[in-house]
């Protein structure tokens, strides 16, 4: 499955979803389809441990390149990986900015892979089959989602 094109997410945006996720001591995220990695250095500016995953080399080279601007290098990383062949099982929060041909392979993916309490922030598309938790601008919480 390919993914969407890079489209900078907003900054109000952004801030959104770090206020959506309702971060805890433990939590790691991650950003699927990092893009310029200013997702993933807002999750770390919280102190969370954060990790990107983009498949354009350009994408990876600039997020790397600002978080290590920012001194984040210890705890923000970028993955030049397709996150479709990643393995999410050790993250709590994940952040995206699909496109609605990729929302229900990718519900599948990670209703088979996430912990149990794993929060979802979807930048404007929804899930096919999830309930809605909580909505701030175009940022939508998706929680509580059951493994099978």
């Amino acid at each position: 499955m390919r993914g969407a094109p890079f489209l900078p997410t907003h900054m109000e945006s952004v801030l959104n979803m770090v206020a959506l996720a309702k971060v805890k001591t433990g939590d790691k995220m991650v950003d699927l389809g990092s893009g310029d990695g200013r997702i993933v250095i807002a999750f770390a500016r919280e102190g969370l441990e954060a990790h990107g995953y983009d498949n354009n080399p350009i994408l990876v080279w600039l997020s790397r390149r600002k978080i290590k601007r920012a001194g984040l290098q210890d705890r923000a990383f970028i993955h030049f990986q397709s996150f479709w062949r990643a393995d999410l099982s050790r993250f709590s929060i994940v952040t995206l900015f699909g496109m609605s041909h990729i929302m229900s392979g990718l519900e599948k993916k990670l209703k088979k892979e996430l912990p149990l309490g794993a929060r979802v922030l979807s930048n404007a598309f929804r899930f096919p089959n999830w309930e809605l938790a909580d909505k701030k601008g175009a940022v939508l919480l998706f929680e509580n989602i059951i493994r099978y």
